[in-house]
């Protein structure tokens, strides 16, 4: 095991690098977002960034990327800010145990999704968020800039357009929890705010970065505090148990670390007090993670010795 004391991260990434690039498997990239499809499953990136902003990287690291449910952390953390503990009168903080796009619980928990990470959680968060900024994918927007200090970032419309085409399902969702009462604005602005959130385009380094108020119990880059310790402490939690969909468990057994995966192939985690990484290849497992990004960021915790655990 490596100290931390003893070590700057690039070797570390180079080996990671390395050795992902001799793994044969790298899963299937997204199909049912056209957008999404034609990506290389074999690209791959991989950053770590430290508390005082320095990042390390390796491979497609500064290429963009379609982030899509990992923005779910960052409105999740922009609404606790503002609302605190009135959230989870409307979205649960347990795992689901169904696919990220499930319509099975909502009806036997009175449309009360299970967390904030599955598609119905997310749904709840941006409505709520949009309710106090009127304008919930703009805020996002703008946090990212300043965390990541990457005026750039924006919007992806033609992935926020492939979504809205094949969006029924996300719709179903959202019409069945407002007909509880657990949705506040019209579905059609909601779909909207929803689809361009998780449309931004990223690289690993922009995301590693923006992370980074995680690890620093949530301080962000300018020194302002966004959450409070406990809050922090919550998404980080949350993001442990909840964060990779449907295989959690697998994750926490095999990377020990808070994280959260899209299907555009990035995933996040957190280091709490120490770093923040982000690492990206588009093919996916049968549950919407990356292959490639699950086995080095398994990499990086049995070679570093970090770890939550």
């Amino acid at each position: 095991m490596t100290t931390t004391s003893s070590f700057t991260f690039q070797p570390v990434l180079e080996r990671i690098a390395e050795e992902i690039g001799r793994s044969p498997g790298r899963g299937r990239a997204a199909d049912y977002i056209p957008a999404l499809a034609a990506c290389d499953p074999r690209s791959f990136g991989m950053a770590v960034a430290e508390l005082d902003g320095t990042v390390y990287g390796v491979g497609d690291w500064r290429e963009p990327f379609s982030t899509q449910s990992i923005t779910k952390v960052f409105t999740l953390a922009l609404d606790l800010a503002r609302e605190g503990d009135e959230l989870w009168e409307h979205v649960g903080r347990e795992p689901s145990g169904n696919p990220f796009n499930s319509l099975v619980q909502l009806e036997y928990e009175n449309g009360i999704p299970r967390n904030p990470f599955i598609n119905a959680g997310a749904l709840v968060v941006t409505d709520r968020l949009h309710s106090r900024t009127g304008d919930a994918a703009g805020e996002l927007l703008s946090f990212l800039r300043e965390e990541s200090g990457n005026q750039a970032l924006d919007f992806d419309e033609e992935v926020a357009a492939s979504e809205s085409a094949h969006g029924d399902r996300n719709a179903a969702l959202a019409h069945f929890m407002a007909a509880y009462g657990n949705i506040d604005n019209d579905i059609p602005v909601l779909l909207d705010q929803y689809f361009r959130q998780c449309s931004i385009r990223a690289s690993c380094a922009d995301l590693a970065l923006a992370t980074g108020f995680l690890a620093r119990h949530g301080i962000r880059a300018d020194d302002s505090r966004l959450l409070t310790l406990s809050q922090a402490k919550q998404v980080n939690a949350i993001m442990l148990t909840c964060g990779t969909y449907d295989a959690a468990g697998d994750f926490a057994y095999r990377v020990g670390l808070p994280g959260k995966s899209g299907v555009g192939g990035g995933i996040i985690a957190v280091v709490p007090g120490r770093c923040t990484l982000c690492v990206w290849s588009p093919g996916l497992d049968e549950r919407g993670n990356s292959v490639a990004g699950v086995a080095a960021l398994d990499r990086f915790t049995t070679l570093t010795g970090l770890s939550v655990f």
